[in-house]
């Protein structure tokens, strides 16, 4: 155990008692001034100031009743209205300038802060609108994985970004029931962002490339080790997930990460959650591991110091119980103040960044507005759940403890002391802040309805009438006081409801669509069949049985039939020629003279149930099945059928090629051009059939074909790099074949060409250039859209 482990083991209940101090006495200074309504005559002159901006309509404002882009157009409508009445630049100005004051704990009123807010809005106007000067620029979709991939790229730090990605999908995969999926990755995301932007706020604006991709790649890994500690730590002990004997271990072990500096072994775990348990231990235990690694002694010191008295003071208010109705309101809000202050503190502290005049003050006073905003939006679910919140507390409590503070009077100081005892009086902190408060009554009021939100106010309006008359007035009247943060929120939490739902839809059309497609495969003999055609039809029907994605005539049956519109009855024997081709190329594949492959969709391969000629022969008949299935073809322009066969003998002669060369090339090293090349031929081509090949009896247009096979060309070569990693990484028995096949037959792949990241990182620029061509689409392509992520995360 080190000098500065043991020096805060000493130190630790000392450190929450002096926090706790510190909070007494913020807290005894509000009480006192929301006591004396102090508030009250302040704010109503600083409204009377702010309303000046806000009370005044437009032209359009007036037609639109000052509602024209209140996000009931959604995330890109509302920018483009903003953008078309001018007042783009003055709504991302406030949300960065919050952004500075809530997560980066600036004082906005400084020249250094307003000149870098201005450059950061110029950035995100420009991201947002990438041709500014023409009006014509497509509007980009922050924080989309491919977008985040493509700023990873820029940066230097693809790896980086890459080991996100794959962390996340592993928290989602293992995320125990009971806990939001969507909020936890949410909340994660916001946290590395958040520490992301703490490293950019410090670096100079001459900081040179490799330390700038060095600084974050750090910022990235810290911060989801960081982020991690909420849905493995807050949210799991939040939750009715484990029992409560589990939890009390669990907290245990959580103490004793943060007092020793180290997660403990897990030892025998008593409960149903064991396996639960073991794997968030090791992803606790790992991010624990690597904020060490890149934190100096003194900073590690003060993130643990920050960390234990926001878990303490978290445990103080997850023991509560909303029956007890003795609570001082000491014990309701001094561990407020002390968790939603050091959580903000803990996010500077991951970074190591250096000592800020004024920062840690401003922090630990601003926090608890900020968490008193969010407990009144989220006090029905809180007191649904049980949970004691000063806003819970009061509403159940109020009448009988007239010594209780009303949460949204104490809201309401806490917002006059920061304007003037943080702030100083500054014009800009007036109106971020006022903006905010209105903005998030206005929320309120849209999320629950007029007669819910009016029987909230006269619970919690203060006992002033005239300032609450002036603060509903411009909850009314009052516009521009949205923010860009907010509308990102919605617009993340809206994108991940719908990518859940597609990706079930997907899953549930895939499931439909196999089971059609295996029902239909089996050969059936014919009469008076001598015995070896018998056995060909035998062996034919055992390589069909396995367990086959069916990927290809799956495509094929979504492109015709959710696309164009094509009859799915009419489309089955197209669908059935695909596999029947598809399942030929295999068993030709794992021949000894090819692969050489003992296992092929879990079980033994042809060639090795029967012979070498029997299986080189249950491919042809395969193949020859495939071409009188597409002839076969009724209820389609003839024409349209011919050239659709045309292209088909076209696309499996290339196959062949893409075969041969696979051949010629082993134990060669090949070139990444040559290996993308061969690739098209032995994949690519096998995806371009399967979505052209139902365009062109549709008789869609050359264009939508030929965006088709762009597409096609990199999620076929995205999909054969995933191959080429599961085969070194991949899990055999998922996979239903030995890995390391390549490495033995000597076959050149992506991963030997370019190394494990650079393999990956291949497949991610392949991933996007996949999706630009989706865009250049005439049609939506959600379906091809999932069809690519499932191609780039699946397991098998």
């Amino acid at each position: 155990m080190n000098a500065i482990t043991e020096e805060f083991i000493v130190d630790a209940d000392v450190c929450y008692r002096q926090a706790e101090q510190q909070a007494a006495r913020y807290f005894a200074v509000l009480e006192q001034k929301a006591r004396g309504k102090a508030y009250a005559s302040a704010l109503t002159a600083d409204i009377q100031l702010w309303k000046k901006n806000h009370l005044r309509r437009s032209w359009l404002s007036r037609l639109t009743g000052g509602k024209a882009g209140a996000g009931a157009g959604g995330y890109h409508r509302h920018l483009q209205w903003l953008k078309h009445t001018g007042k783009l630049d003055d709504y991302l100005d406030r949300s960065v300038s919050y952004i500075y004051m809530r997560d980066l704990g600036r004082a906005i009123d400084q020249p250094e802060t307003k000149t870098r807010i201005e450059k950061l809005v110029a950035k995100l106007r420009e991201r947002l609108f990438p041709d500014t000067t023409s009006g014509q620029g497509e509007q980009t979709e922050l924080f989309s994985t491919e977008e985040i991939y493509r700023w990873g790229r820029k940066e230097g730090v693809e790896p980086a970004v890459i080991w996100m990605f794959e962390k996340l999908k592993n928290v989602s995969v293992n995320l125990p029931e009971g806990l939001n999926a969507e909020h936890a990755q949410r909340k994660l995301m916001k946290i590395i962002l958040g520490v992301v932007l703490h490293a950019l706020e410090e670096m100079p604006d001459d900081c040179p490339p490799a330390e700038r991709a060095r600084k974050l790649e750090a910022a990235i890994r810290l911060g989801y080790s960081y982020g991690l500690t909420y849905p493995f730590i807050d949210d799991l002990l939040d939750a009715n997930v484990l029992s409560a004997q589990e939890k009390q271990t669990f907290s245990r072990m959580i103490t004793s990460a943060l007092v020793t500096g180290a997660v403990p072994e897990l030892g025998v775990w008593e409960g149903n959650n064991k396996a639960m348990v073991a794997y968030v231990h090791a992803e606790l235990r790992e991010a624990f591991e690597c904020m060490e690694r890149y934190q100096r002694p003194a900073t590690r010191l003060h993130f643990l110091q920050q960390a234990y008295v926001f878990f303490h003071s978290q445990e103080i208010d997850r023991d509560k119980a909303l029956s007890h109705a003795a609570y001082t309101n000491e014990e309701l809000y001094i561990p407020v103040i002390l968790k939603s202050a050091s959580s903000r503190l803990v996010a500077r502290s991951v970074i190591d960044a250096p000592a800020d005049e004024g920062f840690e003050s401003r922090t630990f006073y601003y926090g608890i507005y900020n968490q008193l905003a969010d407990d009144f939006a989220d006090m029905f679910d809180d007191l649904k759940d049980g949970a004691v919140t000063p806003y819970t507390y009061y509403l159940t409590y109020r009448d009988r403890r007239p010594d209780l503070i009303n949460p949204f009077e104490l809201y309401w100081t806490v917002i006059a002391h920061l304007l003037h005892e943080v702030y100083r009086s500054d014009a800009k902190a007036r109106e971020v802040i006022l903006n905010r408060a209105i903005n998030g009554l206005k929320r309120c009021k849209a999320r629950v309805g007029v007669a819910k939100y009016n029987e909230i106010m006269g619970i919690f309006a203060s006992g002033d009438p005239a300032f609450n008359r002036l603060v509903q007035r411009m909850v009314d009247r009052a516009d521009d006081v949205d923010f860009f943060d907010k509308l990102l929120r919605d617009q993340v939490v809206a994108n991940l409801k719908n990518e859940r739902d597609t990706r079930e839809q997907f899953a549930e059309t895939v499931r439909t669509a196999r089971t059609q497609i295996n029902d239909s495969l089996r050969l059936a003999g014919r009469d008076g069949m001598p015995p070896s055609g018998e056995m060909l039809i035998d062996a034919a029907n055992y390589s069909l049985d396995g367990s086959g994605k069916r990927l290809r005539p799956i495509l094929t049956w979504v492109m015709g039939v959710q696309e164009y519109g094509l009859s799915a009855d009419a489309l089955v024997p197209l669908l059935r020629s695909l596999e029947y081709m598809h399942t030929a190329s295999l068993i030709f594949d794992d021949l000894p003279s090819q692969d050489n492959a003992p296992t092929r969709r879990g079980r033994s391969t042809l060639h090795q149930v029967h012979d070498s000629a029997t299986a080189e022969l249950t491919g042809l008949l395969l193949i020859q099945r495939a071409t009188q299935e597409q002839a076969s073809l009724q209820g389609f322009d003839p024409s349209s059928v011919l050239a659709m066969i045309k292209y088909s003998a076209q696309k499996a002669e290339e196959l062949c090629m893409g075969q041969a060369m696979d051949l010629r090339t082993k134990g060669e090293a090949l070139t990444l051009e040559q290996l993308n090349t061969q690739c098209f031929y032995k994949t690519g081509l096998a995806f371009e059939a399967a979505l052209v090949m139902p365009a062109i009896i549709a008789q869609a247009s050359e264009r939508e074909i030929e965006m088709l096979k762009v597409f096609a060309y990199h999620a076929g070569i995205a999909f054969q790099i995933k191959d080429d990693l599961l085969d070194v990484d991949g899990d055999a028995a998922l996979l239903g074949k030995p890995v390391g096949q390549d490495a033995g037959n000597n076959t050149a792949t992506f991963v030997s060409i370019l190394g494990r990241e650079g393999a990956k990182k291949a497949m991610w620029d392949h991933y996007c250039l996949a999706l630009e061509a989706l865009r250049r689409r005439e049609r939506p392509a959600a379906f091809l859209k999932q069809v690519l992520e499932y191609m780039i995360n699946r397991d098998r």
